[in-house]
C-alpha cells in the first residue's frame, strides 16, 4: 500500500470488520474543541497554584504568626482536649485528628511540623509539650508518630483563649463538615516571638524569633505613642533572642530589618577560653549558632583540623549533656587561643549570618512589615479580638438580665403565677396567659416554667437579685469598653502584661557592638613582651611585667633553663603587635609578629624558632630586630659584629614572605650584630668588647640596597661590636659589662667623629669588671632587663643608676658568680618595685664607681 492510500485510508466503524470500510457520508459528527491562549491559561493556572501555596502553606498571618498547618495543628488538639493539664495523646492520633477534619497534604507534612512546635531549639517558646523521642540538634530524626506522645504547652492556651466567644472568623474546612478558625485569637505577638520561615512560590519569610517581654514591651509602646521611632522601639526591644543563645555581632542589621523589614544578622556560638595547667589553653563552644546541626558543625571542624585550614587544634570532645551544650577543644600551647576562635568563626558553622524577610499575609495578602507594621497589624488584630469578645459577652449578660427580669417579676407574684399555671390546660396556654398579663415575651416565661420550686426560698431570691445588680454593672462596663477605645488598648496592655509576668523569661542571645571582620590581631591584647634567644635557637616571648623590678646589685630571678651547651644570647623588647626580625648567618631576614612567639613560662627554655620560620636546615638566627612602627623611622640601620654598617630603607622589608627575604650580604667571618630603626638624621654610637665606643652621623653612610654589604663603621681593633645605640634612644649610653658592672654616661661625652674611627673609651675594662658586653642609649627613667648566660634575669631601674663619666668601671647592677656572665641587656619601661629583697649581696662597696 502506498503512502497516499495510507493517509487516505478512513477509519473503521465500532463493530465492522477490518475489510469493511466506512464510508465518507456515514462518518459521525464530533463537537468542535475550544480554541485557548496557552500562554495566558498557563499564566493563569500557575498564579492560582502560587497564590494556593502563599496563602494556604508556605506564609504565616501577621496576626498570629502561624501557617495554616500549625493554626490546625493547635485547633485540633484543642478539639481533642488535648490541654496542657491533660494526659499526653499519642502523636498518630493527634495527626489523624488535623489530617482527617482540616488539613488535605499528608500526615508526613503535619507530624514534621508538630515536631519542630515541640522542640525547644527550635521554637523559642515552643507551643507543644513532647514526649518522647522528638528529634535533637544533632539533626536525629524524631520516633514515629506512633511512638510519641503530645499535648499543648501551656503558652500555646493562650493562642486559643477566648475562641468560643466568637473572636475570630470560621470557614468551612476542606471537607466542608466542619469548620475552622481564619487565624487565632493569639494573646501575644506570635510572629515576633517564635519567628517564621518559609518558602512560596516567587517569595519567601524569614523572620527571627524574639524574646517574649521584650516584645510586649515594644507592643505597650507602641499604643503608648504611635508616633515612636524604630530607635526607640529598640530600647524595649533591641534585636532577636535566638532558642539556642549565642552572639548577635552588631545592631546595624537589626535597625535596618526593622526599618525596612529586610536585612542580615551575623548569629556566633558562645565560646570560652580556659587557661589549664602548664599554660594551655581550652575552647569551650557553650551554645551554636541558631539552626545549626551541632554534629555536623562538630565534624567539619574535626576535618578543617586535620587537614590544617585551622592550627593550633590539638584534640576535641563534645560533652554537651541535658544541661546544655559543651564543645571542648584542646589548643596547641604556642597558639594563641583568640586566633584559632576567630579562625573558627571564618571557616565553620560557629559563625553564620541570618538573612530577615519579614514578610507575612495581612488579610491574604503578603507583605513586607517592618517592626512597627507588623507590631500594628498585631495592635488592630487584638483591638477587634477584644471588641468582638466584649459584644459576644454583652450579648450573653443582657441576655441572661433579660431572663433574671422575668423571674423577678415571677418572685414578686407568685401566688398569681401558680395560679395561672395550675389552671392552664396546657404549657402554651400558661405561658400565653403570663405573657398577658405581665408584659413578659417567649423566654421570659419559659424560663418561668422550668423554674425549680426552692427558687422560691428568701436565699434564692436574693441570689437572683444580687445577680441582677452585678449583670446590671457588667453590661454598664461592656458598653464602656465599646464606647471608649482608651479602655480597649488599656485591656490589651493588661493583657500582654499579664502574659509577661506568666511567662517572660530572660534574654538568651548577647547583642554585643562589634565588627565582625575581625582580624587575627584585634582578638589580642597589646602588651609589652621580653623575647629572648639562645645559642641553640630556642626562642620565647614573656610579658615584661614577669620581671619585677628589683634593687641594683641583686642575683635576679631564673629567666630560661639552660643546658650547659646552650646560652642565652640575645634579648628585645617588644610589643605583642610589632614584627620581630631575625636575621640569620646566611643574611636572610624573616619576620614574625610577636603574638606568635609562644608564651612560656619563666624557667621553660622556650620552643626552636626553626618551628616558627621556614628556614634552611644550616641555617641558624644571628640578630633579632624589632620593625620599627613609629612614622619617624625611614630607614634600618645594620651593624655587623665586624663593624661593618648599611643604612636600608625601611619600605624595603614591607613584605617579607614565609621563605625570608635577602637582607644584607656578609662577608667571610662576620655576622650580623643589630638592627636600629632611623629616621635618616640621627646619630649612630657603636661599641666594642674592648671598651671603646665611636660616635658618628647617620648621613654619613648613604642608603643601600638589601644585597649591599655595608661599609666600614667602626674599626673594633680586633674585637667585636657588643652594642649600639642612636641619639633618638635618649640622651645618656648605658654601659654593661661581663662582670655585671654599669653606668650611665652622657651622650655630649663621647666626641662626634667619622664613621670608620676607633672610638674612645666608654668603660674602664678590667680583670675585675670584664669586657664590655652591651651598650644602649636611655632616657634615664626606665628599666633594664639583663639576662646571664645561665638564663638568670634582673630588671633593675635605671634611676637607681647614677651617671659617671666615660672611664670608670662604673656600678654592680647584677651580681653574678665565677663562672656565670652578663649576656645581654635590654630597654623596658619603668615598672612596678618588687617588694621582696632579691638582692641581697648588693654590696656597700659595689655602689662606688671604681676608677
Amino acid at each position: 500500500m502506498s503512502e497516499e492510500d495510507i493517509n487516505n485510508k478512513q477509519p473503521l466503524a465500532d463493530g465492522a470488520a477490518p475489510e469493511q470500510a466506512v464510508k465518507p457520508d456515514d462518518t459521525p459528527t464530533v463537537d468542535k474543541k475550544k480554541v485557548v491562549d496557552i500562554t495566558g491559561e498557563i499564566k493563569t493556572a500557575f498564579l492560582s497554584y502560587a497564590m494556593s501555596v502563599i496563602v494556604q502553606r508556605a506564609l504565616p498571618d501577621a496576626k498570629d504568626g502561624l501557617k495554616p498547618v500549625h493554626r490546625r495543628i493547635l485547633y485540633g488538639m484543642n478539639g481533642l482536649g488535648v490541654y496542657a493539664d491533660q494526659p499526653f495523646k499519642k502523636s498518630a492520633r493527634i495527626v489523624g485528628e488535623v489530617m482527617g477534619k482540616y488539613h488535605p497534604h499528608g500526615d508526613a507534612s503535619i507530624y514534621d511540623a508538630m515536631v519542630r512546635m515541640a522542640q525547644p531549639f527550635s521554637y523559642r517558646y515552643p507551643l507543644v509539650t513532647g514526649h518522647g523521642n522528638f528529634g535533637s540538634i544533632d539533626g536525629d530524626p524524631p520516633a514515629a508518630e506512633r511512638y510519641t506522645e503530645a499535648r499543648m504547652s501551656k503558652i500555646a492556651m493562650e493562642m486559643l483563649r477566648d475562641i468560643q466567644k466568637d473572636t475570630v472568623d470560621f470557614v468551612d474546612t476542606y471537607t466542608a463538615e466542619e469548620q475552622e478558625p481564619v487565624v487565632l485569637p493569639a494573646k501575644f505577638p506570635a510572629l515576633l516571638v517564635n519567628g517564621a520561615n518559609g518558602i512560596a512560590v516567587g517569595m519567601a519569610t524569614n523572620i527571627p524569633p524574639h524574646n517574649l517581654g521584650e516584645t510586649i514591651d515594644a507592643t505597650i509602646a507602641l499604643i503608648d505613642d504611635p508616633d515612636i521611632t524604630v530607635a526607640q522601639l529598640m530600647q524595649h526591644l533591641p534585636g532577636p533572642d535566638f532558642p539556642t543563645g549565642g552572639v548577635i555581632m552588631g545592631r546595624a542589621g537589626i535597625r535596618k530589618a526593622y526599618e525596612t523589614g529586610r536585612g542580615a544578622i551575623i548569629n556566633r556560638g558562645s565560646v570560652e577560653i580556659v587557661e589549664q595547667d602548664g599554660g594551655r589553653h581550652q575552647i569551650i563552644i557553650t551554645a551554636v549558632p541558631y539552626m545549626v546541626n551541632k554534629e555536623q558543625m562538630f565534624k567539619h571542624i574535626a576535618e578543617l583540623a586535620r587537614d590544617k585550614v585551622i592550627e593550633g587544634i590539638t584534640g576535641m570532645i563534645d560533652e554537651s549533656n541535658m544541661d546544655g551544650i559543651r564543645i571542648v577543644i584542646d589548643v596547641r600551647k604556642d597558639m594563641q587561643p583568640e586566633v584559632v576562635v576567630n579562625q573558627l568563626y571564618h571557616e565553620t558553622a560557629l559563625q553564620t549570618s541570618f538573612g530577615i524577610i519579614m514578610l507575612a499575609l495581612v488579610d491574604n495578602a503578603p507583605r513586607i512589615l517592618p517592626l512597627k507594621d507588623l507590631l500594628q497589624v498585631y495592635i488592630d488584630h487584638q483591638i477587634d479580638i477584644i471588641t468582638r469578645r466584649t459584644r459576644f459577652d454583652l450579648k450573653k449578660a443582657e441576655e441572661r438580665a433579660h431572663i433574671l427580669e422575668g423571674l423577678r417579676i415571677a418572685i414578686d407574684n407568685i401566688d398569681e403565677i401558680v395560679h395561672i399555671i395550675r389552671t392552664a390546660p396546657s404549657d402554651p396556654e400558661a405561658i400565653a396567659a403570663m405573657e398577658q398579663r405581665f408584659g413578659l415575651d417567649d423566654i421570659q416565661a419559659n424560663a418561668i416554667m422550668e423554674m425549680k420550686l426552692r427558687r422560691l426560698t428568701g436565699l434564692q431570691r436574693s441570689k437572683i437579685e444580687e445577680e441582677y445588680q452585678q449583670l446590671e454593672h457588667t453590661i454598664a462596663d461592656l458598653k464602656d469598653i465599646l464606647a471608649r477605645h482608651e479602655r480597649v488598648l488599656q485591656i490589651i496592655k493588661d493583657e500582654l502584661t499579664d502574659m509577661k509576668a506568666k511567662y517572660g523569661d530572660p534574654r538568651r542571645s548577647q547583642i554585643i557592638d562589634g565588627d565582625i571582620d575581625i582580624e587575627d590581631e584585634d582578638l589580642i591584647p597589646e602588651e609589652d613582651i621580653a623575647v629572648t634567644l639562645t645559642t641553640n635557637g630556642y626562642i620565647k616571648r614573656l610579658p615584661v611585667e614577669t620581671y619585677r623590678t628589683q634593687n641594683r646589685g641583686g642575683k635576679g630571678v631564673i629567666g630560661m633553663a639552660v643546658h650547659s651547651d646552650d646560652l642565652v644570647e640575645q634579648v628585645v623588647a617588644m610589643s605583642t603587635h610589632e614584627f620581630v626580625l631575625l636575621f640569620t648567618n646566611k643574611g636572610r631576614v624573616y619576620r614574625i609578629k610577636g603574638y606568635h612567639i609562644p608564651e612560656a613560662s619563666r624557667t621553660s627554655k622556650g620552643l626552636p624558632v626553626v618551628n616558627l620560620v621556614e628556614m634552611d636546615k644550616d641555617e641558624k638566627v644571628k640578630a633579632l630586630g624589632r620593625v620599627p612602627r613609629d612614622e619617624r623611622s625611614a630607614y634600618l640601620f645594620f651593624v655587623t659584629v665586624n663593624g661593618l654598617v648599611k643604612r636600608t630603607s625601611v619600605s624595603e622589608f614591607d613584605m617579607i614572605r614565609n621563605n625570608g627575604k635577602m637582607a644584607i650580604t656578609l662577608r667571610e667571618g662576620d655576622e650580623l650584630f643589630d638592627v636600629k630603626g632611623t629616621g635618616g638624621h640621627d646619630e649612630i654610637v657603636i661599641a666594642g668588647s674592648n671598651g671603646k665606643a665611636v660616635r658618628f652621623k647617620e648621613e654619613d653612610v648613604r642608603p643601600m640596597g638589601r644585597s649591599a654589604a655595608g661599609v666600614k663603621g667602626f674599626n673594633v681593633d680586633g674585637g667585636r661590636v657588643v652594642g649600639t645605640a642612636t641619639s633618638r634612644e635618649g640622651e645618656f649610653i648605658l654601659a654593661l659589662t661581663a662582670k655585671g658592672f654599669g653606668k650611665k654616661t652622657p651622650l655630649s661625652e663621647y666626641r662626634l667623629t667619622n664613621r670608620g674611627a676607633k672610638g674612645v673609651a666608654t668603660v674602664n675594662v678590667t680583670a675585675r669588671n670584664g669586657d664590655l658586653v652591651a651598650l644602649r642609649a636611655v632616657r634615664g627613667d626606665e628599666d633594664c632587663l639583663i639576662i646571664t648566660d645561665k638564663g638568670t634575669v634582673i630588671r633593675i631601674s635605671l634611676a637607681n643608676v647614677s651617671t659617671y663619666g666615660r672611664n670608670t668601671q662604673g656600678v654592680r647592677m647584677i651580681n653574678v658568680d665565677d663562672d656565670t656572665t652578663v649576656a645581654a641587656m635590654e630597654i623596658v619601661e619603668a615598672g612596678q618595685a618588687d617588694d621582696e629583697d632579691l638582692g641581697p649581696q648588693a654590696a656597700e662597696a659595689a655602689d662606688k664607681p671604681q676608677e
